[in-house]
């Protein structure tokens, strides 16, 4: 999601001919990240006196104040306000946001030490723990993470090869063993646990999870399935659905970019050329169908385009997905492409279009949720915010010197 090594990526900039900023005149990565962290503060101030158990989850259209949960294992969403408190911190280097983020960051220690709920312990845990270890090397929070993918591994199923990713929808909708797309974000807290003392197995899970994925939730011209579904006996793939896209056979945006972000992950912790040959036709049709502006909409196949919802959240996703592939990729022009429609999206987010500005104290509007459901159309939701600072902050260690890089 986030840990991969700035010195790899800073090979985007000897590929592309040039400078981020150089590519897209007028995007400044500077003034972006200043730009987050004005918004920063005013939820903090906003959010005063802070119950650090109560997580900013989104703004209507018509509000212009945070709508904050209550951590719960229910509750997706919790870990990406501590993240965006981490890349706010290393950016500024602000020592009050430090210790606000880490007393954000502790309200979610207890997700590692209960059964899992369901697979969202990797957005939870890794975007606010994982980062925090990835800043501080608390010892602590290297604690909570390997125990946290332990706990995600109970959910593998060795018969079906994948973790189960809803628990709550097998009886509900007689999905037996079921496996969203948003699920291959979460193979990254596997990873990592494997290469920081935790046990090989979980290593393996991740690869089982992505090959089963790659085998089982794509369509022959590689747009995604939301949902996979699994015969619990022998294992066998049962059918393609959706949950939160148009239809069965369409491309939901969101998922797509969370299948661009997965694989890349993927990719960087096997170093298969599978995987890299694989998210290249993944990346590839999801820029191919995009509007001018890079945003998409909410799903690529909704009839009432040009007048159906947008969804900056998938948009950032991509983008951040998309700095990352632009660095493995063995074709330049390719990395040039990928890198280009990154900073693309980048600039029409940072746009008076997308940005909230002064109206609100997200960074970004015009998300979708979960349109079927009619639920957070044309909002501020705070994983779009997430990513976009975690795009602005690739961004940002790319234009830094190769010397001032770990």
């Amino acid at each position: 999601m986030h840990l991969f090594k700035t010195t790899v990526l800073s090979c985007i900039i000897l590929l592309c001919c040039g400078s981020c900023k150089s590519s897209l005149p007028g995007f400044n990565t500077d003034k972006a990240l200043r730009y987050c962290s004005t918004q920063v503060n005013r939820t903090l101030k906003e959010l005063k006196p802070i119950d650090f158990s109560l997580m900013p989850r989104n703004i209507s259209d018509t509000s212009s104040v945070w709508h904050c949960r209550k951590v719960d294992k229910s509750e997706w969403c919790s870990g990406f306000w501590p993240g965006i408190l981490w890349y706010d911190y290393e950016y500024t280097k602000d020592s009050v946001v430090l210790d606000i983020a880490k007393n954000y960051t502790a309200s979610l220690q207890f997700l590692s030490e209960i059964p899992a709920f369901d697979h969202d312990l990797g957005f939870l845990l890794f975007c606010s723990y994982g980062n925090g270890f990835r800043l501080t090397k608390d010892a602590a929070y290297k604690k909570v993470l390997l125990r946290a993918a332990d706990t995600l591994a109970t959910l593998f199923n060795p018969k079906v090869g994948t973790l189960l990713s809803w628990p709550r929808e097998v009886k509900l909708r007689n999905w037996p063993h079921n496996t969203i797309m948003d699920n291959m974000i979460n193979l990254e807290l596997l990873f990592w646990a494997a290469a920081n003392g935790g046990d090989h197995r979980l290593y393996d899970i991740a690869v089982s999870h992505a090959n089963k994925t790659m085998e089982n939730q794509f369509r022959k011209d590689f747009t995604s399935y939301h949902v996979a579904v699994y015969d619990t006996v022998d294992g066998h793939f049962i059918k393609g659905v959706t949950h939160q896209g148009y239809s069965d056979q369409s491309m939901w945006a969101r998922g797509q970019s969370w299948a661009i972000y997965g694989f890349t992950v993927v990719y960087r912790e096997t170093k298969d050329p599978k995987f890299l040959d694989f998210v290249q036709k993944v990346t590839d049709v999801y820029l191919n169908r995009l509007p001018k502006n890079g945003i998409p909409y909410w799903d690529f196949k909704d009839p009432t385009i040009p007048n159906a919802p947008r969804d900056a959240s998938a948009a950032a996703v991509t983008a951040s997905a998309l700095i990352e592939l632009s660095g493995y990729v063995k074709d330049p022009k390719v990395s040039l492409r990928y890198r280009s429609a990154a900073l693309k999206m980048l600039r029409s987010l940072n746009s008076t279009a997308y940005k909230a500005g002064k109206s609100k104290p997200a960074f970004l509007l015009h998300s979708t949720g979960n349109k079927p459901k009619g639920s957070e159309i044309d909002y501020a939701i705070i994983y779009a915010d997430y990513y976009f600072i975690e795009a602005l902050t690739r961004l940002k260690n790319l234009e830094m010197p190769k010397s001032s890089t770990k």
